[in-house]
């Protein structure tokens, strides 16, 4: 009896030390899973450096877009010097993607000319440094494009924040309700009201919503068709947060990610709700509620993750008309105004931060599935 109690221990160390080495090796995987995510999405950032670069860079010239027909000679070639403009082209770009890159090599000069932030190693004539990067200066304002571009990104991070949480809610209810109720009225209305939001452009139901709600029913909702994330105090005119012109454009650009959350949901939930475990679930005598929302929904939202994470990186990215039809200040508006003015710095910047945005929000979405559904986790 003792030898087995003995055989017993033995037996449980050894099971203890295998347990902690899947752990080890489930985390070492996890590590390199995250470390090559972060790679190819570092590759495709330089993609879209390349691609707005080429894009933009050969748009106008950029000493007469930033002093207007009236500059002299001397002053238009020190512009096209500080801009590489008198380089050949492969030497432009090459002085874009150091400028834009977190790691880059810079004179002593070149660091106290655009102000760089950031820690530096002296090798000789150039500086290594690990740094903010830097997305030049404005042709109007002569302001740093990456101050600008920091302004307006709050009320857009807001804004795609408030759509998606609206959207997500009401659409995952949406759905669930839709798959309970299939075949009666409740589930035909769910689905055509959300074909009719998948259908409708964003810009027509902007307009739309502005006019009504904005101005013909204004007095009812207490809303207007324009304002940002702040509003001026009429008597000490400080600006201070004013969430209510928020409403109609997070409703707005929230309608088509609910109409497809809604549907994906319903037929996700419903597939699962034929699966074995479901009935087995029902055989033990659980709960309905908590076969739905526990055993069902959970192992349904897979689909819906996706689509809500990509709607989001969406939202981010592309905002644009409904930000400038609602007057909402935010990179989306920043950048339609700088098309108009023709400020391409702040227009490639803003692609930038926007794609940067996407990548991390696909990463961010993998490591959710493995937390929602332990079938996609990579151990």
């Amino acid at each position: 009896m003792e030898e087995w109690r003995k055989g017993g221990k033995e037996e449980g160390k050894k099971g203890d030390k295998g347990d902690k080495g899947d752990k080890g090796e489930g985390i070492r995987n996890m590590i390199r899973y995250i470390f090559n995510k972060i790679f190819y999405g570092g590759l495709v950032l330089l993609g879209v450096v390349v691609l707005v670069f080429f894009l933009f860079q050969g748009f106008g010239d950029p000493s007469r877009l930033v002093l207007g027909q009236r500059a002299d000679q001397a002053t238009q070639e020190n512009i096209r010097r500080d801009l590489y403009l008198d380089q050949p082209k492969w030497k432009q770009f090459l002085g874009y993607l150091n400028d834009v890159s977190p790691i880059g090599l810079h004179t002593e000069e070149e660091i106290q000319r655009k102000n760089l932030k950031g820690i530096f190693l002296d090798l000789g004539s150039r500086e290594l440094g690990m740094k903010r990067p830097y997305l030049r200066t404005s042709y109007q304002s002569r302001r740093e494009v990456g101050t600008i571009i920091a302004e307006a990104l709050p009320g857009t991070l807001m804004l795609a924040v408030a759509a998606m949480l609206f959207a997500t809610f009401a659409g995952i209810s949406l759905g669930v309700l839709a798959a309970l109720k299939k075949g009666i009225w409740l589930d035909t209305t769910t689905i055509l009201t959300s074909i009719l939001g998948i259908s409708a452009p964003s810009f027509f139901m902007a307009i739309a919503i502005a006019y009504l709600f904005g101005f013909v029913w204004s007095r009812f909702t207490g809303l207007h068709m324009t304002g940002s994330w702040f509003d001026l105090d009429t008597e000490s005119g400080k600006p201070y947060l004013s969430l209510a012109n928020l409403i109609l454009p997070a409703l707005t650009l929230g309608i088509r990610p609910l109409a497809i959350i809604a549907q994906l949901t319903r037929a996700s939930l419903l597939d699962v709700l034929e699966q074995d475990f479901i009935r087995t679930a029902r055989a033990k005598g659980l709960s309905e509620r908590k076969i739905i929302w526990k055993h069902g929904l959970r192992n349904a939202l897979n689909p819906v993750l996706t689509a809500i994470t990509g709607w989001f990186a969406e939202l981010l990215a592309g905002a644009f008309f409904v930000e400038y039809i609602f007057g909402w200040k935010g990179l989306g508006k920043l950048t339609v105004d700088a098309l108009e003015k023709l400020d391409f710095p702040v227009v490639m910047g803003a692609v930038l931060v926007s794609a940067a945005f996407f990548v991390l929000v696909n990463i961010l979405a993998d490591l959710l599935y493995g937390w929602v559904d332990p079938r996609a986790r990579i151990n």
